[in-house]
């Protein structure tokens, strides 16, 4: 029995999944409500992953596999037009495929329940804005949505930087223009230093990976340009360390006095099942304030997150914090909030004053 890519991703879209899984010596799966679920069928054999990678990968992706052993690449397909994100990577000798359905769906700020602060954030002229999850977790979902606040309520120009593009944004008080990584631009550091003779008022960059893009990331936002980038951390304290420790020790000083006037917020996100199986996003915000700016100066960003508990009326919030407004809304089951909580214990307290069962 031989697969057809399109089938297979029409069963996806059809049955609600956020992935297709391809790999030799098993059927393929989708990946649905956040559960693996296997086609039925036979397994795959070498010469079905090789010949569905090659009638997706574009030709100057074909380096790319070879050198590095893995690529990543957007790419149409169907009728109607859906789009996905693609990661062909080799294992044992053969091809492996991970498709991600990219929703066509532009949620709004208020969808994702973040409060209206960011928004007066995303009005600024400089400065960083960065979203931080783990792989998965609907970073390019909230960056998207910024964009696209941006996009509707200022005037500009927006330059973003992805690898892969994933979000088409129309051009609507802005003008967008969006640069695909190893497509459109070589490297993130190469695109951030071009950005800067292109006129920008806001600049997105897709991932901060290594220390040239985040030494870019972070000059463009000193000198006159909203920067969101996002990176794969947890916790605003964690995602300043993980900047500057990816410095030379002879440049931490520098850095630390950087970060601490340019950055605006920190975002750190979970993604949940709710309990009609779909999915919700709960925050950790942690917007700069001038004790918060002392704090990163005096490598005292462990106490970080004592700012943010007090924050609120700032619009902070702890990432707790928002999972127990979850659970009393009734959105997430005891289960999810325990799986994403910091503080076992003192959840497992709050939650029981709530009705939760949790041992």
């Amino acid at each position: 029995m031989a697969y057809d890519l399109q089938d297979l991703l029409k069963a996806m879209v059809d049955n609600g999944g956020s992935d297709l899984h391809l790999h030799v010596g098993v059927p393929p799966a989708l990946r649905i409500a956040g559960k693996i679920v296997q086609v039925q069928g036979p397994p795959l054999t070498p010469a079905d992953t090789e010949a569905m990678a090659k009638t997706i990968m574009p030709a100057m992706q074909n380096e790319r596999l070879a050198r590095d052993g893995g690529c990543d690449f957007g790419f149409m397909h169907g009728t109607e037009g859906r789009r996905f994100r693609a990661n062909i990577f080799r294992s044992k000798d053969a091809l492996g495929l991970v498709l991600r359905l990219i929703t066509n769906k532009l949620y709004s700020l208020d969808q994702l329940r973040l409060p209206n602060k960011i928004k007066s954030l995303l009005r600024r002229s400089s400065g960083l804005i960065l979203v931080a999850c783990p792989t998965g977790f609907g970073k390019s979902t909230t960056l998207a949505a910024m964009i696209d606040w941006i996009n509707n309520n200022e005037a500009g120009h927006i330059i973003t930087l992805e690898e892969p593009i994933e979000f088409i944004h129309s051009p609507q008080k802005c003008i967008i223009s969006q640069r695909e990584v190893l497509t459109d631009v070589p490297t993130f550091e190469e695109g951030i230093r071009s950005a800067l003779r292109q006129d920008p008022d806001v600049i997105l960059v897709g991932e901060m990976r290594d220390l040239e893009t985040m030494s870019a990331a972070v000059t463009a936002a000193e000198t006159g340009h909203l920067v969101l980038a996002s990176l794969h951390t947890t916790g605003a304290g964690r995602t300043v360390d993980r900047i500057i420790d990816a410095f030379p020790d002879d440049a931490r000083e520098q850095i630390r006095t950087q970060l601490a006037s340019s950055l605006l917020a920190v975002i750190s996100q979970v993604l949940l099942k709710t309990k009609e199986g779909k999915r919700v996003a709960a925050f950790e915000i942690m917007i700069r304030t001038d004790a918060i700016a002392a704090k990163i100066r005096a490598k005292k960003t462990y106490l970080i997150s004592s700012d943010i508990e007090t924050g609120v009326a700032r619009g902070m919030r702890t990432l707790d914090s928002d999972l127990l407004n979850l659970f009393k809304q009734g959105d997430v089951d005891e289960i999810e909030v325990m799986t994403y909580c910091q503080d076992v214990e003192a959840m497992k307290a709050r939650l029981k004053l709530h009705g939760g069962t949790v041992n």
